[in-house]
C-alpha cells in the first residue's frame, strides 16, 4: 500500500517538473515536437507558445495535487 503512494508522489514530482519545464521553457521542445514539419529556419509561433505554457500550468496544477495525495494518503494510514 505505501509502495502506491510513494509511486503516485513520484509520479506527481516528475510530472511537476515537466509542467514546470513547459511554463518556462516554453519552446524547449518545439523543434522535435513540430519544428521538423517546416522548412527551413523557423521559429515556434506566439500561439504555440500561449498554449505550451498553458499546458503547462494545468500538469503543474495536476502534478502538485498527484503530490500532494500521495503526502496525505501516507500521513493518514
Amino acid at each position: 500500500m505505501i509502495v502506491g503512494m510513494i509511486f503516485l508522489i513520484l509520479i506527481g514530482m516528475g510530472i511537476l517538473g515537466f509542467g514546470v519545464l513547459m511554463m518556462r521553457k516554453p519552446s524547449f521542445g518545439w523543434r522535435a515536437n513540430e519544428g521538423w514539419k517546416v522548412e527551413g529556419d523557423s521559429e515556434p509561433s506566439d500561439a504555440y507558445l500561449v498554449t505550451t505554457q498553458i499546458r503547462g500550468l494545468v500538469m503543474t496544477v495536476l502534478g502538485a495535487f498527484l503530490v500532494l495525495m500521495g503526502i496525505l494518503k501516507i500521513a493518514l494510514a
